[in-house]
């Protein structure tokens, strides 16, 4: 079994008597991706901040890349990358520029080969002496992780990094997410696009009103949701209609001669469904289970807050605005 990357006791967070993680629990597998889901003012980005150490608990314990985040943010801070929902460029540099100015500051040896190496990883060395104003959302959010990859992190924090960017661009951000996790860095990563969790993560949580309220794969996440269903399909409308008086609970699709039966999608349940359908002689011409997506999971477990949410929000933008000030 893998080691953990990130293990959380009892986090939590409050702006005032607005509580925006309400102890919440979870391990992130070393060389695996982590993905944390839920809607705005759930929680997400706070829980990416303590965990970097921009931010501090209430209470709990964090432990990233075996370090406590409050007593060793400095550890922490060298173990980590971090990729935010807006690319931290600088328009008045080039990519070159900014790639180089990110090794300076780590102090990375052979920085000009490193910086030529990650242009060349991330498809921007006809790009690299433009100005950084001249990028696309796809190419900034690229320069952008390509700079949190200078210093070899072990693991990077991905705050909904494909936010805005079109299916290509996002796409291309996935095909590199997995040459990071293939070469065993760990992803913590944030996003409002179901799909993108589906495809890139090991685990997923879903954070709501500051609650850890589901974890686990995908597959596990879909099962938690009623929905499931087998689908037969027949040849002629007379197998359909006595398909149908067999299954008294199904529902059916006349025009493309479908039977939709509700089933957990179990073999043992899927042997019992053939068999009845083999006692009354009839004959399937295909069936197929069908389970709840990512959006249906999303909207059973969180269809429930809004209001709250956006309240957490506005405490926690206010906070930090009075952190800053005082700062």
């Amino acid at each position: 079994m893998k080691s953990s990357a990130i293990a959380v006791t009892g986090l939590r967070k409050a702006y005032g008597d607005k509580v925006v993680l309400d102890g919440i629990d979870f391990e992130v597998a070393a060389g695996s991706v982590f993905s944390l889901l839920g809607p705005n003012g759930a929680g997400k980005t706070t829980t990416v901040n303590v965990l970097t150490t921009l931010l501090t608990a209430d209470a709990g314990t964090a432990y990233v890349a075996g370090h406590d985040v409050a007593n060793a943010t400095r550890q922490v801070r060298a173990a980590i990358g971090v990729t935010g929902q807006f690319a931290a460029v600088d328009d008045l540099l080039t990519g070159r520029e900014n790639l180089q100015l990110m090794a300076d500051l780590k102090r990375v040896r052979a920085g000009g080969k490193l910086v030529a190496q990650l242009l060349e990883r991330f498809d921007l060395t006809e790009s690299a002496d433009k100005h950084a104003a001249s990028y696309s959302g796809g190419m900034r959010r690229k320069l952008d992780l390509a700079m949190t990859l200078v210093g070899s992190p072990q693991i990077i924090f991905l705050d909904e990094p494909t936010t805005g960017l079109d299916p290509r661009s996002r796409r291309t951000l996935w095909g590199i997410v997995r040459e990071l996790v293939a070469e065993g860095t760990t992803i913590f990563l944030t996003t409002q696009y179901l799909e993108e969790a589906d495809q890139l993560a090991d685990r997923i949580a879903v954070l709501n009103g500051g609650r850890l309220v589901a974890q686990g794969t995908a597959d596990e996440l879909k099962r938690q949701i009623p929905g499931t269903h087998v689908r037969l399909r027949f040849t002629d409308a007379l197998q359909l209609d006595a398909a149908a008086r067999i299954f008294a609970d199904s529902t059916r699709d006349e025009e493309e001669l479908i039977l939709r039966v509700p089933s957990d999608g179990q073999s043992r349940s899927l042997r019992a469904l053939l068999d009845r359908l083999d006692e009354h002689t009839l004959d399937a011409q295909e069936f197929s289970v069908h389970t709840p997506d990512l959006d249906d999971v999303f909207l059973a477990l969180t269809e429930h807050t809004t209001k709250d949410a956006t309240d957490a929000t506005d405490a926690e933008d206010t906070s930090k605005k009075k952190e800053a000030i005082a700062r």
